[in-house]
């Protein structure tokens, strides 16, 4: 399952709360959330889902509070999901999802950030075939083997329970998402490194030296894209 791309992932995470344009990013998310319906997590799962993230990544209450009633305004600002697929150096696979107002815009820059530095952008599905959504959850303190236990007395099948380091790593089903983590929740579990929908590669690819420059470039070009929200790939990171 990869356990050393998701421990990789929930370091990034921790580096990354404190981030603004983290908290811009999720702004923006938790506004197109609360106009997708209505904007109440109570009765909007979509948005209760984001917020719930937001909190994992340690969203200040009045950022998510800002947006929501930025939402309740009269404002008719559209925005939509969309995810751009493309390739790096020597075959290495990247997804691209994004939340945008401005269609055009948004593939115009993701298509430079991917041709500019060495990769360029394919159709949708070229690679999204090659990786596994996933609902996943990284927490320290526990015992692998126990949460494992745990969730199955509660009914919950998942893919996989690992530990690496002092981390915990529960992979789940998608539609597993918030039964994982009320699951969770109830064993005392509230701080969460990584609490995500992740597309999970089904397998990395190493690349060399020179490649991996130039792949983390492309990289940071595109996590620099303000409609950029999420980004998955296949390769292997050292610690």
């Amino acid at each position: 399952m990869g356990r050393k791309w998701a421990n990789i992932v929930a370091k990034k995470t921790a580096k990354d709360a404190s981030n603004s344009k983290v908290y811009a990013k999720f702004g923006i998310e938790i506004y197109a959330a609360a106009k997708s319906g209505e904007p109440d997590p109570h009765t909007n799962q979509k948005l209760k889902f984001v917020i719930d993230r937001a909190k994992t990544y340690n969203v200040p209450k009045h950022i998510i509070d800002r947006a929501i009633e930025k939402a309740k305004g009269s404002g008719d600002e559209q925005f939509s999901e969309l995810r751009y697929e493309g390739f790096g150096p020597n075959g290495s696979m990247v997804i691209v999802d994004t939340l945008t107002n401005n269609v055009n815009r948004t593939a115009a820059d993701v298509r430079a950030a991917f041709g500019k530095n060495g990769g360029n952008m394919g159709v949708s599905g070229a690679v999204a075939y090659m990786f596994d959504n996933t609902a996943l959850f990284g927490f320290t303190g526990q015992d692998a083997d126990e949460i494992l236990e745990y969730l199955m007395e509660q009914d919950i099948d998942v893919r996989d329970v690992t530990a690496e380091d002092d981390q915990v790593f529960v992979y789940g089903e998608p539609e597993d998402f918030h039964a994982i983590q009320e699951a969770l929740k109830s064993k005392g579990i509230e701080d969460f490194s990584i609490a995500e929908m992740q597309m999970i590669p089904q397998n990395e690819v190493t690349l060399g030296e020179e490649d991996l420059v130039q792949f983390e470039k492309m990289i940071d070009a595109l996590d620099e894209l303000e409609d950029v929200q999420n980004i998955f790939h296949n390769v292997a990171l050292e610690d």
